[in-house]
């Protein structure tokens, strides 16, 4: 699968951005767990959130817990992320990501390895 993510831009801190992830190709989307990593300048990619194939499992790094929201349209192939209260510390490179397996616990979500297709990356920039 091919994963396209968009969305991304300059904020001021405190505001909110909705990124946006299209696949195409590969498998039925539903198949899928999808999932938002980022990675700032010098510092190692950060689990962000993931979703289970069907919506029902939902898991949040600790840095943005109750601030951003994943959600997914199987119909349109889509996932986003919706970025809310945004802070300087947010600002990085966020990729989306899909697991072949399409279901995921809160371990095991955080590993890169465990998805197998990357998107090329959208910058967020959180000014201060």
């Amino acid at each position: 699968v091919q994963l396209q993510a968009s969305g991304g831009g300059l904020v001021q801190a405190g505001g909110s951005l909705r990124l946006s992830c299209a696949a195409s190709g590969g498998r039925t989307f539903d198949n899928y767990a999808l999932g938002w990593f980022r990675q700032a300048p010098g510092k190692e990619r950060e689990f962000v959130a993931v979703i289970s194939w069907n919506g029902r499992s939902i898991y949040y790094g600790d840095s943005v817990n109750g601030r951003f929201a994943i959600s997914r349209d199987n119909a349109k192939k889509m996932v986003y992320l919706q970025m809310n209260s945004l802070k300087p510390e947010d600002t990085a490179v966020y990729y989306c990501a899909a697991d072949s397996y399409g279901i995921v616990d809160d371990i095991s979500a955080r590993r890169l390895d465990e998805y197998d297709y990357w998107g090329q990356g959208t910058q967020v920039t959180v000014s201060s």
